[in-house]
């Protein structure tokens, strides 16, 4: 086992800071044991096992990030099945979540809370672990995304409402909402970032000129699916968050404020509907 651990390190540190960590994770992920039990696994891996393993390496050494390879990203409570057709959830992603608690926190009765462009489903599910008796649904333009957050949520066995909808193009029946989460595409089409994540869907990450040709739909048609004084609440990108405040301000939001990641950035801003 050692081994073969330190070639498969060897491997992989051309593509990783950390090459027997990454060596030590995939084959621990393969035996469906846990990162430390490796020390005390002394049983060969079978011919489908070592199989399975070289590609793993062989995909990872060729820069496909590690989630893609595996099909799994923990998130919060919950390890998430992820395929390159959703992002893989980010932990500074979390901070949405915790805003979103805070504010269902204080609600007197069960409140609808809808998670635009949910991709995987991450925040949606996240709400309906850690807030149980709310009414979560989550949407997406991509059907094939909604295939993936379905299937979280089935095998977690989450209540979550899945809608296909551009934005929040919704059918004219949908009741109001109490809250609106976002993580929309941010990214501008010539961001230099934008090479090192190509692995990941496009549609998911790039948004216009700016970056914020999705931020500033979700922002103009929130109005008309949140209930009086419901709130909306956007991931964005570092440097965007004055032009988020700035835009939520010019469409009547009020209590507009901005929180920041772990790394320090300004990442979650949102604000509340004060209907007139």
């Amino acid at each position: 086992m050692e081994a073969l651990l330190r070639a498969a390190a060897q491997q992989l540190e051309a593509v990783c800071e950390q090459p027997r960590d990454e060596a030590e994770w995939l084959l621990a992920e393969l035996l469906g044991i846990g990162r430390s039990a490796l020390r005390i696994h002394d049983a060969s891996l079978t011919p489908e096992q070592r199989a399975r393993y070289d590609e793993w390496l062989r995909r990872r050494a060729g820069g496909e990030p590690f989630a893609y390879v595996t099909g799994t990203q923990p998130f919060r409570r919950l390890t998430l099945h992820v395929t390159p057709d959703v992002l893989i959830p980010r932990a500074d992603t979390e901070h949405l979540v915790d805003w979103a608690l805070q504010i269902l926190g204080l609600q007197p009765a069960p409140a609808r809370v809808l998670d635009a462009c949910t991709g995987s489903g991450c925040v949606a599910l996240a709400l309906a672990d850690e807030a149980p008796g709310h009414g979560i649904s989550a949407s997406d333009c991509s059907a094939v995304a909604l295939t993936v957050a379905q299937a979280n949520a089935t095998r977690l066995q989450l209540p979550v409402q899945f809608l296909l909808a551009d934005a929040l193009e919704l059918p004219p029946a949908t009741p109001r909402f109490d809250l609106i989460t976002a993580n929309p595409p941010y990214i501008a089409e010539h961001d230099t970032h934008l090479p090192a994540l190509h692995h990941e869907p496009a549609l998911a990450l790039v948004s216009g000129p700016d970056g914020l040709t999705l931020l500033r739909r979700l922002i103009q048609q929130a109005p008309s699916g949140l209930q009086p004084e419901g709130w909306l609440l956007l991931e964005h990108g570092y440097d965007q968050g004055e032009r988020v405040r700035a835009l939520l301000h010019a469409q009547g939001f009020s209590k507009v404020e901005t929180r920041r990641d772990y790394g320090g950035n300004e990442r979650i801003t949102g604000g509340c509907w004060s209907a007139t």
